[in-house]
């Protein structure tokens, strides 16, 4: 088996200006800080970028997470449920400097889970009446146009067509990997972090340790290693 072993220093050859990044994690836990680092290090620029939440703009507040890239303006656009905690990413909204798609976390959720199941949206009653469906774009899918959160009536209820989500690269962080790269999760970690291994062109995963294939209990495999490109290893 072709090893999927990363050092850290390779993580640039996969970045270029522009492209589209999901990151794994709640509140920043579950997001790679070294694999941030690098992103930050490669001097990549214009970046879409997708996932729970906006993490910390002050790692004294909390793990910073994406937080690392927004405060140094490398994000163009962010899409994400909840900015809350991230001061820098509510100013920079607030002026024009990155545009921000708020969408509800569950409806993240399954645009992620439609993508890696090959569905052309899903239908959801959350965000109908709001501003969250306001935000309407012209996509193309397979060479047929659509407005994004369309609103649509099936059998007297309204509901949002909310169209897939997905990524050039996927960053995620486990608790645990075997050498396949099959992955355990700790607790709020786990987060979108194996849905958006169904989303994403490619996948790179740190592993907080690293152990033989057989290792981990099948049973408790959470992302299984068909599904990881690339594994960085701890320190």
């Amino acid at each position: 088996m072709k090893s999927k072993r990363l050092e850290i220093e390779q993580v640039a050859s996969f970045l270029r200006d522009g492209m589209t990044i999901m990151y794994g994690g709640f509140m920043g836990n579950g997001t790679s800080p070294r694999i941030m680092q690098a992103i930050l290090d490669s001097g990549v620029k214009d970046l879409t970028v997708i996932g729970d939440d906006a993490a910390f703009s002050d790692a004294t507040k909390g793990p910073e997470g994406i937080g690392l890239l927004i405060r140094n303006k490398r994000v163009k656009k962010l899409i994400t449920g909840h900015i809350g905690l991230n001061k820098e990413a509510q100013r920079q909204m607030i002026t024009g400097e990155m545009e921000i798609e708020l969408c509800p976390i569950g409806s993240i959720a399954e645009r992620l889970r439609a993508k890696g199941s090959g569905l052309g949206g899903v239908l959801t009653p959350t965000g109908v009446g709001t501003s969250v469906a306001e935000e309407k774009q012209a996509v193309s899918i397979d060479g047929k146009q659509f407005d994004t959160k369309q609103t649509l009536n099936i059998n007297g209820k309204d509901y949002l067509l909310e169209l897939p989500l997905s990524a050039d690269l996927a960053v995620l962080e486990a608790h645990k990997a075997d050498k396949m790269g099959n992955l355990v999760y700790y607790r709020s970690m786990r987060n979108h972090n194996p849905l958006m291994a169904l989303a994403a062109d490619t996948v790179i995963v740190e592993a907080h340790e690293v152990v033989e294939i057989g290792d981990i209990d099948p049973d408790h495999v959470m992302t299984p290693g068909i599904l990881v490109d690339y594994i960085v290893y701890p320190w």
